[in-house]
């Protein structure tokens, strides 16, 4: 589950509880990620608050689907194969196309981003979060500029700079507390609804 202790749900009250009904999914499950904010759940709201607005808000105007792609790209970089298996699941029943989530997950793997078959802006897009998750200090304007350049208006650049610097966030929070995928749902989110406060996990 996590190295260090964790409430679970069975055991959970009061502010605990209450978060834990807003993201649990399925027969009261509690992804190791959410539970591992257990000991303080006020830190559970931020991470979850953060989540859904950058990756599931309906604002957003990037497909969901490259939004997913850009995030098991970074966890790839991190090596944080509890975020590549949930989010790949999710980017899978996305795309809803296996042979081609597939492809896309062995070159990501491989880091051979120009074999995805992604389109050059989206490739760019990639080659950004690359560059602000391993070499964050050596980033400079051209980058934007180019991704601007390549079709990518401002609020899209800052929706791929967002869910990269959240990723990275939620990595090193999994990386850190070491997270395991035991006992999960994978490819759950709380993506369906227009409501950013609904962060029931389906």
């Amino acid at each position: 589950m996590s190295w260090i202790n964790t409430i679970p749900y069975d055991a959970s009250s009061g502010t605990l509880r209450t978060l834990y009904d807003r993201v649990k999914g399925p027969n009261n499950n509690i992804d190791n990620i959410m539970m591992a904010h257990s000991l303080r759940p006020h830190t559970m709201r931020g991470h979850m608050v953060i989540y859904k607005n950058v990756l599931h808000h309906n604002d957003n105007t990037l497909p969901k689907w490259l939004l997913e792609t850009i995030g098991v790209w970074v966890s790839l970089l991190n090596c944080c194969d509890y975020c590549v298996a949930h989010h790949f699941a999710g980017l899978k029943r996305l795309l809803d196309d296996d042979v081609r989530a597939n492809e896309i997950h062995r070159r990501l793997q491989d880091q051979d981003v120009e074999s995805t078959g992604l389109t050059t802006r989206e490739q760019l897009a990639l080659s950004y979060a690359r560059q602000l998750t391993l070499n964050p200090a050596e980033l400079a304007e051209s980058w934007v500029k180019d991704l601007r350049e390549s079709g990518f208006d401002d609020g899209e650049i800052l929706e791929i700079n967002q869910v990269t610097a959240y990723f990275n966030y939620a990595n090193r929070t999994v990386l850190g507390l070491g997270c395991s995928t035991e006992g999960d749902l994978l490819g759950l989110s709380p993506g369906g609804s227009p409501d950013p406060d609904d962060w029931r996990h389906t």
